[in-house]
């Protein structure tokens, strides 16, 4: 079995990289919906998270209350580390047990693992994956489109794009760069020649 890490900042493209893959037959492991499950009423993560951050992160239902907790972190460097070394852990142990099933049931699966703070949670987990895709688009670029697309304002854009890592750590860490500046047609002829080489 192969596990390829696929990363991209906000707006670079990644999610459409990440459903050529899997049209093509790779088991996509979404960090992003990890990360939902882990926060879900009953889950440890949860209980840790309302230990850390008060009861007022919490619905009356006892989920999680996202807003309120994203009024908390979202300025404040130091809340946020201590949400990441919550949640970060978490995700990844998560993740491991769904590789570990699906090595299980196909020992020749080829599984990407979309995982938008690949290079923010390194420091969590250590990192063995065959190989890192890092789906690349310009700053200028993933602001364009988080305000055409998303309809943020150019300041919220802006701010989104800045609190993650920068595109030169993700470079950093990356065994393969598919560049999304141009056309989706260009992205994905390039995702379909990567699938050949990944599955040769």
């Amino acid at each position: 079995m192969q596990i390829i890490a696929l990363t991209g900042g906000i707006a670079s493209g990644k999610s459409t990289v990440s459903a050529r893959l899997a049209e093509h037959g790779a088991v996509v492991v979404d960090a992003d919906k990890l990360a939902r499950e882990v926060v879900e009423p009953g889950r440890p993560a949860l209980a840790q998270i309302a230990a850390e951050f008060g009861d007022g992160v919490l619905l009356p239902d006892g989920s999680l209350n996202r807003p309120a907790l994203g009024a908390i972190v979202f300025n404040d460097e130091a809340a946020r580390l201590k949400l990441n070394a919550i949640t970060h852990p978490a995700v990844w142990k998560r993740g491991n047990e769904l590789f570990a099933a699906t090595e299980a049931e196909n020992p020749d699966a080829i599984v990407v693992y979309d995982v938008p703070l690949l290079v923010e949670a390194s420091a969590d987990r250590p990192m063995h994956f065959e190989k890192v895709i890092v789906v690349s688009a310009s700053r200028d670029e993933r602001i364009r489109r988080l305000v055409a697309d998303r309809g943020m304002s150019q300041a919220e854009a802006e701010a989104r794009v800045g609190s993650q890592a920068t595109d030169a750590e993700r470079l950093a860490v990356a065994d393969v760069v598919l560049d999304n500046d141009g056309t989706r047609e260009e992205l994905l002829a390039a995702v379909d020649e990567l699938w050949a080489t990944l599955s040769a």
